[in-house]
């Protein structure tokens, strides 16, 4: 059995386990791991720790770090946040991939890696989320709902360098993010927000860019929130620049993703996120079960990147 069938199986597994509310095993891996792939006169270069329990904690081209891995929420990774009797707000029922508020810039994160394996060009990982606030904290002064700090919704991704349907120079810039979100049977919602990727950069980033439906760019303000344009950051002089494009539409209301872009003063770090929200008709819950998203990541010069999403759109894949 190959290394990628070994982790639909476990998946499979850990996955029925949170559908029918049985239990599901410890970290039992390692979650450092590292692949590469030629991009341009350069190559990418994407690294996972155990620190961020296999989280994306640095991505590097061009001689550059892109990522601002300081605590276990800025990082390359995934999340979501949940209503809870009808109510929604930021980070109170927020399971993450990379641990939650209290890991600080500490060496252990709060989730779970269940699974990973890295070969060649391919990163595949499972995740037992933790969530972002332990109970009795408080966010927005809205308190935590959760009462455990480990969650049950289970995060798989597929991260794959390069695309093969585009020509060179462009394939090599491309980064495919498949993110399947496990959301367990027993728990009651009616509104989810998926963030289905998002990236925290270094306070260089700090150019933001839309993608228009041309394919040339428009200037951003640095928001804070989301709107329809893809974002690209980029370094003032453009020459190192990550953006992003999902074809993704949400199963329930068949709405695209959206693209926020923020800038924290006091923190001195950008983020960009590709959102999906998924909404239930009125009176009735969101399904339990698996919710799968794609995305696709450019990295490399901001012509670089805006020439390689504008291929990938055109594509639709």
């Amino acid at each position: 059995m190959t290394a990628a069938r070994v982790l639909v199986a476990v998946f499979a597994v850990v996955a029925i386990a949170a559908a029918i509310g049985g239990e599901m095993p410890e970290r039992v891996v390692s979650g450092d791991a590292e692949i590469r792939g030629p991009a341009g006169d350069s190559e990418i270069v994407v690294r996972t720790t155990s620190r961020v329990a296999g989280a994306i904690d640095s991505l590097a081209w061009g001689g550059r770090e892109f990522i601002d891995s300081h605590d276990h929420g800025r990082q390359l990774q995934s999340a979501s946040n949940w209503d809870v009797a009808g109510e929604l707000h930021a980070e109170t029922f927020n399971p993450t991939e990379a641990g939650c508020e209290r890991d600080g810039a500490g060496p252990v994160s709060t989730s779970r890696l269940l699974w990973l394996v890295a070969e060649g060009r391919d990163l595949q990982t499972v995740n037992r989320m933790a969530f972002w606030l332990r109970p009795g904290q408080r966010s927005g002064g809205h308190p935590a709902r959760n009462t455990v700090a480990v969650s049950d919704h289970l995060l798989q991704k597929h991260v794959r360098l390069g695309a093969d349907h585009l020509d060179e120079p462009l394939r090599g810039h491309a980064i495919r993010h498949d993110v399947t979100f496990t959301v367990p049977a027993g728990e009651r919602h009616r509104q989810g927000v998926f963030e289905v990727l998002t990236g925290y950069m270094l306070p260089e980033f700090r150019a933001f860019h839309g993608l228009l439906p041309d394919g040339s760019l428009a200037p951003l303000t640095d928001g804070p929130g989301e709107q329809q344009l893809p974002v690209i950051v980029a370094t003032a002089g453009g020459g190192h620049a990550m953006g992003a494009w999902s074809p993704a539409t949400a199963r329930t209301t068949g709405r695209p993703a959206t693209y926020g872009r923020f800038w924290f003063e006091r923190e001195q770090v950008s983020k960009w996120n590709c959102v999906i929200r998924e909404t239930a008709a009125a009176g009735a819950e969101v399904d339990p079960g698996a919710y799968s998203y794609r995305v696709w990541v450019a990295v490399g010069s901001l012509e670089d990147v805006r020439q390689t999403l504008a291929a990938l759109r055109a594509a639709g894949r």
